[in-house]
């Protein structure tokens, strides 16, 4: 039998035991099923999304991204836009501690390379415009593909340029894409941007709003024409555009997008962006998702989004950007592929038992008798388990369970309460909160003090399925709370 190894050893460089794991044995990628895709999904597309953590739900529990800071030209303003606030903590779109070339860009990505073996996909997210500041976009992924050739490249932008560069993002290779749209009804973008540049003048108010909406449905269309995946974000704001994203979803889904990504406006009059400064909130978690409720019959939505910030490094839940300032990077580095390449082989095993824990909890809870279904929130480090302390979690996995399966519904920000940094009770309280609509926390470890508390605040906090995989120990809890016994499948 091969010898049990964790995620945790895997993320942390043991290469050594990883390789002595694989010599030994123990169930290979196809017979746990590792590489079979989605039942609704093409083989071909499977294979562009199962190690992208941004395109694939299942994918985020092992694999990281990493944002490269080197576009800081941008062509158009957002009302909840200001790049020029910095905290290293701030998790926000459009945020970096460092602008980098791409030479910088270079170096920076093989250290990380080298150091985090989850590293599968490199991103250009701004803090611009990656197809606006196309000059340096284009040479960062030219010295990367000539370094990392399996590393998978993609890019955000708002689409103004899109058109311009779809030819070239075919050419080199970039099969994902992620446009940011926020209406279909130039009206409505009236109250979104201020205004636009475009063909070397500044258009503002309606004129604005129907130039951006034409180029961003042009550059989807030429997109999905040349097989590229496209992923749509939108931001939703609450009385301006929270209806209306029904539309944009109908028309983004009929023109061909692969995924659309419903993100709730992070609204803080700390960040100095316009909707901040003027009182325009966010939707609390309840309402994001009640919207993407109304949007799940045959539509792919991303609901792990964690909305990163431009330099973001490691996995969705967590930033590790901090550790690769350029002035923690090496003058000169070169790559070393052997972490990244048995990471992916042990990955490839641990894929398989999970995903036939998959099925046997969905096969459990179809003979359930159960009513509505619930909430249930998960504190993990990543590895799809139930392996992190409550009072250290940043934030919370929540996923919904009932006779018809388990499913992912999004995420929840919290302070960690162990660290809050101003008093526990009060971070407590911040976490009730943030748990609004969940009936349990399931969590490797939990003092009797908050399980107490959020005991009283009608929340059961659970260690009893402590490294667990996420299903398993939600099929466990859901059947001991309906006082149900599990039957055990060969």
């Amino acid at each position: 039998m091969a010898q049990l190894i964790s995620l945790d050893t895997l993320a942390t460089g043991g290469v050594e035991q990883m390789r002595s794991a694989l010599e030994e044995g123990g169930c290979s990628s196809s017979s746990c099923g590792s590489s079979e895709g989605p039942a609704d999904m093409a083989p071909e597309i499977w294979e562009k999304v199962k190690d992208h953590p941004c395109y694939s739900e299942e994918a985020h529990h092992y694999f990281a991204r990493m944002h490269v800071a080197v576009a800081p030209a941008c062509n158009i303003q957002c009302n909840y836009c200001n790049r020029k606030y910095d905290c290293a903590n701030e998790s926000r779109p459009g945020v970096v501690s460092e602008k980098l070339t791409p030479v910088q860009a270079r170096r920076k990505v093989i250290s990380v390379a080298n150091s985090v073996p989850q590293f599968s996909v490199l991103g250009i997210a701004g803090p611009g415009d990656a197809c606006y500041d196309w000059k340096k976009t284009r040479e960062t992924f030219e010295l990367i593909a000539n370094d990392i050739p399996d590393v998978k490249l993609c890019l955000s932008t708002n689409g103004l340029s899109l058109p311009d560069r779809v030819d070239e993002i075919a050419r080199m290779n970039i099969d994902h894409v992620t446009i940011t749209i926020n209406m279909v009804d130039p009206e409505i973008g009236t109250k979104i941007y201020p205004w636009i540049f475009y063909q070397n003048r500044r258009w503002t108010g309606l004129e604005a709003s129907r130039i951006l909406h034409e180029r961003q449905m042009l550059g989807l269309e030429m997109l999905v024409a040349r097989n590229i995946l496209v992923k749509v974000n939108s931001v939703m704001i609450p009385g301006i555009n929270d209806e209306h994203l029904i539309e944009v979803n109908r028309v983004v889904k009929g023109k061909g997008a692969f995924l659309h990504n419903i993100m709730p406006l992070i609204s803080d009059p700390a960040h100095g962006t316009h909707f901040g400064l003027t009182g325009q909130r966010g939707p609390r978690a309840a309402e994001l998702k009640a919207l993407q409720d109304r949007l799940s019959d045959g539509t792919k939505l991303m609901r792990h989004c964690r909305q990163c910030r431009a330099d973001a490094v490691g996995l969705l839940g967590e930033d590790r950007g901090q550790e690769f300032t350029m002035d923690q990077v090496a003058e000169e580095v070169t790559y070393d592929p052997s972490l990244r390449e048995t990471y992916r082989e042990v990955v490839a095993q641990e894929r398989g038992e999970h995903m036939n824990q998959r099925r046997a909890a969905d096969a459990a809870l179809a003979d359930m008798t159960s009513e509505a279904p619930v909430l249930v929130a998960v504190a993990t480090k990543g590895g799809g388990r139930i392996n992190q302390h409550f009072g250290h979690a940043r934030e919370f996995q929540v996923y919904e369970v009932g006779a018809s399966g388990i499913s992912f519904v999004g995420h929840r920000k919290s302070e960690t309460y162990c660290e809050g940094g101003w008093g526990e009770d009060a971070t407590l309280d911040g976490i009730i909160a943030t748990l609004e609509g969940v009936d349990a926390v399931l969590c490797a470890k939990v003092g009797d003090c908050p399980r107490d508390a959020m005991r009283a605040a009608g929340i059961v906090v659970s260690d009893e399925y402590a490294h667990d995989w996420i299903e398993a120990g939600i099929t466990g809890w859901y059947a001991a709370s309906l006082g149900t016994e599990i039957r055990q499948t060969a």
